[in-house]
This record gives structure tokens, C-alpha cells and sequence, in this order.
């Protein structure tokens, strides 16, 4: 099926939940971070997305934001796309960019992971 919606976790414990798909298969949820983010800050933030119509593409591309819950400015971009394994079992394979503000343009370089 690949539909998003629902609770998910990733290979270092994060935690996406998932808020039902609408009919412009948008969706919004919220992220937590596991304990591989080494960050004791992190708290719960709020996620929006979009993936693409499963009655279309049975294994869908999908991206999401996160914009963190910190005293610093920072902001998650994931991008990837589900698989049907040959048990049926949904994975979601991601590419991640995070972004932080930098404090000038000379600064740039360093703001983007």
C-alpha cells in the first residue's frame, strides 16, 4: 500500500507519526528525534509533507520539513520514497538535509549537513 500515515521509526530510534493522507495526498505529523541525535534539547516538532498518489505509483516518492523546536534555528528536509518488501512490510528509504542559520554570508558554507 505505501500510505504514510501512521507511526514510524528509523535505524537510530527517531520517531515520525504521521497524520492521515488528504485528498492532495498532503499530510502533517510530528518528528522526534532518537538518542543517536545526541541532542538533549530536541523536543517533538511539527512535520508537513507530501507523497505521490498511490493509485498512480504503488511505491510512492515522498518529502518532509521539520522545523526543530530550539532555541537555534534549524530545518529538516527528508526526500525518498516507500517500498513493498516481498513480506508486504512498508520501508521508507530517506536522504536528509539539514539546514541551521548562519550569521552571515561568509558563513554559509557551514550552515547546511
Amino acid at each position: 500500500q505505501c500510505l504514510l500515515s501512521g507511526s514510524w521509526r528509523s535505524d537510530t530510534g527517531c520517531r515520525m507519526v504521521v497524520s492521515t493522507l488528504d485528498k492532495d495526498n498532503r499530510f502533517s505529523g510530528s518528528y522526534l528525534p532518537g538518542p543517536a541525535a545526541g541532542d538533549s534539547e530536541l523536543l517533538t516538532s511539527q512535520l508537513e509533507g507530501s507523497q505521490q498518489d498511490t493509485r498512480l505509483v504503488p511505491q510512492p516518492t515522498f518529502y518532509f520539513t521539520v522545523n526543530w523546536q530550539l532555541r537555534a534555528a534549524r530545518t529538516t528536509v527528508f526526500l525518498g520514497q516507500c517500498y513493498v518488501d516481498t513480506n508486504g512490510e512498508e520501508i521508507l528509504h530517506a536522504l536528509w538535509l539539514l539546514r541551521e542559520v548562519a550569521d552571515s554570508p561568509e558563513e554559509d558554507w557551514k550552515a547546511t549537513r
